[in-house]
């Protein structure tokens, strides 16, 4: 699988990461083995979790203690649950990096960003002075945000971040004008999250309180051609995120192990056409309602 360098940091990652978040409430750990390995023989070497995913970070532990060196690994904080402190306590954070390198079955994850901090928290420097003194520690070699909208872009120009993780698909695109040129210029690495937009143009009809909804609902609107084949749906939605300059790597979560084999073929040509991907960001510009801000 392709592989791409990973803004200033030296990492070279692929440009498809695993996402932890769907295994989280995985009772079987036979299966999550079989997921994971089958991801890392496929090429990928990025594995993306949190703290707030259930049990993701033990059971990756548990099924990859063996392969760490086959693969980066990022991690996130500041929505941990089972400590006393409050989210985004300088104490809790501590407490949480600990505890994730513990699940992990690790001494030190290759990313920590904080998670969908807000802006007035990143403000008060304290959360971030906790992921430098990690840094310091050995518990991570970089830093990083994961956040959208006006929050993300505070945080880009901080300088203090080696990483940005970020809203960006078909569906998602204020983020390529608002965040992802100054995140460039500071030569962040940077991440696409959600790079298939939830695959929400497959649901016919979607409650409000569905997590695809917003996507959905966008979709419906923009009404891109190629959504009418799923596969050809797929490809274009992930060569998209791909093309976008800037982007390193987008993170998939699954919990079909042939899937990766089958994203890794789609992928064997990672960028879209120029003419295809002007037209999906004209379509944007055309369609796009004020509101129509990057998906945190």
């Amino acid at each position: 699988m392709e592989k791409r360098s990973f803004g200033k940091t030296g990492m070279e990652v692929s440009i498809l990461g695993f996402g932890g978040s769907e295994i989280g409430q995985e009772n079987d750990l036979s299966k999550v083995e079989e997921l994971l390995n089958h991801a890392l023989d496929a090429g990928l070497n990025v594995i993306d979790t949190a703290e707030c995913y259930g049990d993701s970070e033990e059971l990756i532990g548990k099924a990859l203690s063996g392969r760490r060196d086959d693969f980066y690994l990022f991690t996130k904080c500041g929505h941990a649950t089972g400590f006393e402190e409050e989210d985004w306590d300088p104490v809790m954070l501590e407490k949480s990096i600990d505890r994730s390198l513990q699940r992990l079955k690790t001494d030190y994850v290759d990313i920590i960003h904080l998670h969908s901090c807000s802006e007035k928290i990143l403000r008060q420097g304290s959360v971030i002075e906790v992921l430098q003194k990690a840094k310091k520690q050995g518990k991570t070699r970089f830093i990083g945000y994961s956040g959208d909208r006006t929050d993300a872009l505070y945080a880009v120009q901080t300088g203090l971040f080696d990483s940005l993780m970020i809203s960006l698909n078909i569906a998602d695109q204020e983020a390529i004008e608002l965040t992802m040129p100054e995140a460039r210029e500071r030569g962040m690495g940077i991440i696409a999250k959600r790079p298939v937009a939830n695959v929400a143009w497959t649901y016919e009809t979607l409650s409000e309180k569905a997590y695809p909804y917003v996507y959905w609902q966008r979709l419906q609107e923009l009404q891109y051609d190629f959504l009418a084949d799923h596969e050809q749906a797929i490809a274009a939605a992930l060569r998209f995120s791909l093309t976008v300059p800037g982007v390193d790597t987008a993170i998939v979560g699954t919990q079909k192990p042939g899937r990766w084999s089958e994203n890794a073929k789609l992928l064997q040509t990672s960028s879209l056409p120029e003419q295809v991907y002007e037209e999906i960001r004209a379509r944007w510009k055309e369609v796009a309602g004020d509101d129509w801000v990057g998906k945190t």
